[in-house]
């Protein structure tokens, strides 16, 4: 069991201390019963002069047993943080292909439903453990009774239990196929959330995502988690009621062959009831600790980057760099790993580039053409499958990513809006930056802030954009990288970001390398590249000037 091996690896001193206040528990209630054996049921006439001895125990019992298992539900409790944050440290560290290659839908089910299930199973392990232990005590203590019968109940209560492993087998089958439901629901959530509006628009799409996708998903997940509760409740049952019967059998044996006394009957009986609350509770948590294991597996098969404590500060690349190179990068996708717009399957290059510091550079090109895996390999947000890229001549390889990535600060097509201003160092900017800013990006009037914190981000997608593009510039970066930024503005303010804010880059000491469709600005770069079908070209000369005629006579037309 993934849970019981996860603790004894990284919490074995609590989890030791625990399981000895549970063996105390258990080893008192034995004591408890033996008292009423000894002192209650076989010397009658001394009984009432044992009661306040007999209290005595009940309270000490109450404590030791209450502090046993307080003791594992904070242990639990705090396992259960360090696995929500682990898991989100690691989707912090795992590399972007991974992360879009396995989607938001299995991650937020990650985070949510996996580690809800973990947590669901730690609270239910103080039942498990006690329950355990005291079975064990309370069958040591049947053997020193009378192991004749305890053999003959032994096989009773065998027989039931090997019973209710199988129905246990059929829970874990039904709840795995519920964790897979719940894939598929997340999916549908995401789909219904966040397309809204178009489902809104489309009432034949919305109808059939409900009809064919949302409602068969989720009756695949009623069935099962129903199958799986049936055979939880059959179970749980069955041990209630077998246990019942194996009191019976115990008196049978005492009595009607006559293989015990009357009163060692009645203490097995006693004993026996003594223990069916616990062991039922160990056995109705048994569904938790599967569906755990179920979290587990599929947390195991997210391929997550390692564990690692803390967020190491990447080697700085020299502040006086002067080149970025591309040498012969390929780059292809695998399957469902495609960005938008990208066929299953697309390849990029090799790629020839150069970057030099200072230059203002214009990537154009049609959707699906690679601009943005382009624009993903250049940041070190992708890997290259072959290549190399290097700055002033020196190879970036794995380990220096981080740097290279340090170097930049984007605004990508589907950029994420955050709510503080911070720089490279995760410092609020002063005052002054976001005075400046705010009117330059004519957000002054729209935008309200509380010190670095935005407090209004319901603003139109072209304002949003200028909120990303402050946050961006307030990090300071060497690079600027700009994906389509431009595409949402309307056309005077797109007017102000090619004939001032560019400038005002350069000014800032930015390399700004700007993804865009708005040819007709062809004047305002420095250099201007073109991707067509995954292949780079430098448009110069003749090339370039065609380029530009071409969108004058669009514009004319237009």
């Amino acid at each position: 069991m993934e849970l019981l091996r996860l603790i004894w690896r990284d919490y074995r001193a609590a989890f030791i201390a625990v399981l000895v206040g549970s063996m105390a528990s258990a080893g008192l209630g034995i004591g408890v019963i033996a008292f009423i054996n000894a002192r209650l049921i076989e010397t009658g006439s001394s009984a009432l002069a044992s009661l306040p001895q007999f209290f005595g125990l009940i309270v000490l019992l109450l404590a030791i047993s209450l502090a046993s298992q307080l003791g594992l539900t904070t242990l639990g409790h705090r396992f259960v943080f360090d696995l929500r944050s682990r898991l989100v440290k690691q989707i912090l560290d795992t590399d972007i292909e991974r992360i879009e290659r396995l989607g938001s839908a299995r991650l937020l089910a990650a985070l949510s439903s996996d580690v809800r299930n973990v947590t669901i199973a730690f609270v239910r392990l103080p039942e498990l453990v006690q329950g355990s232990i005291l079975t064990v005590a309370s069958i040591a203590y049947l053997a020193w009774l009378s192991l004749p019968i305890l053999l003959i109940t032994a096989v009773w209560i065998a027989a039931t239990m090997g019973f209710g492993a199988w129905l246990v087998r059929r829970v874990y089958h039904h709840i795995a196929l519920v964790r897979e439901a719940e894939d598929a629901l997340y999916r549908d959530y995401e789909n219904v959330i966040h397309g809204r509006k178009e489902l809104r628009l489309n009432r034949a799409r919305a109808r059939r995502l409900f009809d064919e996708s949302y409602t068969d998903n989720a009756r695949r997940y009623q069935r099962h988690i129903i199958r799986a509760d049936t055979f939880h409740l059959s179970a749980n049952n069955c041990t209630n009621i077998m246990m019942l019967g194996a009191i019976g059998l115990v008196f049978f044996l005492a009595n009607g062959l006559g293989w015990a006394t009357p009163a060692v009957a009645a203490t097995y009986a006693l004993t026996l009831l003594f223990v069916r609350t616990p062991l039922i509770g160990a056995i109705g948590a048994l569904p938790t600790l599967i569906a755990a294991q179920v979290a587990f597996d599929k947390l195991r098969t997210l391929a997550l980057a390692e564990h690692a404590h803390g967020f190491d500060q990447p080697a700085p690349i020299s502040t006086n760099w002067q080149t970025i190179e591309l040498r012969q990068v390929c780059f292809a996708y695998d399957g469902d790993e495609t960005e938008a717009d990208t066929p299953s399957g697309f390849s990029v290059g090799p790629i020839d580039l150069t970057l030099r510091r200072g230059e203002l550079v214009f990537l154009i090109g049609g959707n699906g053409s690679g601009k943005t895996t382009l624009a993903r390999l250049l940041t070190g947000l992708y890997a290259p499958k072959s290549g190399e890229i290097l700055v002033d001549g020196e190879v970036i390889d794995v380990t220096r990513r981080a740097s290279l990535q340090h170097l930049f600060a984007a605004v990508f097509t589907d950029f994420h809006l955050f709510e503080q201003l911070l720089d490279s160092d995760g410092a609020p900017v002063d005052s002054t930056f976001i005075q400046d800013w705010r009117e330059r990006l004519g957000l002054t009037d729209k935008l309200a802030l509380e010190g670095e914190r935005i407090l209004d981000t319901q603003l139109s997608q072209g304002q949003r954009k200028r909120v990303a593009l402050m946050l961006a510039l307030a990090e300071s970066r060497d690079i600027l990288l700009l994906d389509e930024w431009a595409a949402d503005q309307d056309p005077t303010f797109r007017r102000v970001f090619y004939r001032e804010l560019l400038p005002a880059f350069a000014a800032r000491g930015h390399t700004v390398f700007a993804i865009s469709h708005d040819d007709h600005y062809f004047e305002h770069a420095d250099r201007l590249l073109e991707m067509r079908g995954g292949q780079l070209t430098e448009l110069t000369g003749a090339a370039r000037d065609a380029a530009s005629r071409d969108a004058v006579g669009r514009i004319a037309q237009g």
